[in-house]
């Protein structure tokens, strides 16, 4: 279980060495950032942040499976994750994103990670995904081969060609 609170890093409090974070989430983090793509997972997350003069510079290195729905039968389905990133935080006017730059406001001097690791585990993942051959659910897949194109254009092949087009079939095209 993780709490989006341990995510809030204090940098004016942290010390001249490097600090290391380490999260492990669950399903619980992905309700909590009330998830549209991930819906459930077990992810290790390590965070080390370096303070220098004027800067942070993080490193986030993030581990593990995601649930995710299937892309042919909608299932969810275990998709491992791995990813590494640089960023650099500084102190600000005002909060922003920029690049690999966060600017944090410096009278607050919080930063919050959550939603950049939830970002950085959400880009890690495929853009395709899909079960491994035949472990799709059997009667989603019978119903997306009844209402496949490939079907209606077999049905389609058996009635007559627009005459305007049957010459164009009869046209021997050779190199």
């Amino acid at each position: 279980m993780c709490s989006l609170e341990s995510f809030k890093i204090d940098l004016k409090g942290l010390k001249e060495d490097v600090t290391v974070l380490e999260y492990n989430l669950d399903e619980q983090f992905f309700k909590a950032m009330d998830s549209a793509e991930v819906n459930g997972g077990d992810v290790q997350v390590s965070v080390s942040i370096r303070k220098a003069t004027g800067y942070f510079e993080l490193h986030l290195h993030v581990r593990g499976t995601v649930a995710v729905p299937c892309n042919l039968c909608l299932d969810d389905m275990e998709q491992p994750v791995e990813a590494d990133h640089r960023l650099v935080a500084k102190f600000g006017a005002e909060n922003s994103e920029e690049d690999d730059v966060v600017t944090v406001d410096e009278d607050e001097g919080i930063l919050d990670l959550s939603w950049l690791v939830y970002e950085l585990i959400v880009l890690a993942i495929p853009i395709r995904h899909v079960h491994a051959p035949g472990k799709c659910n059997a009667a989603m897949m019978h119903a997306l081969e009844e209402h496949s194109t490939d079907r209606s254009s077999d049905e389609e092949s058996n009635q007559s060609i627009d005459p305007r087009w049957e010459k164009l079939a009869t046209l021997n095209i050779k190199d």
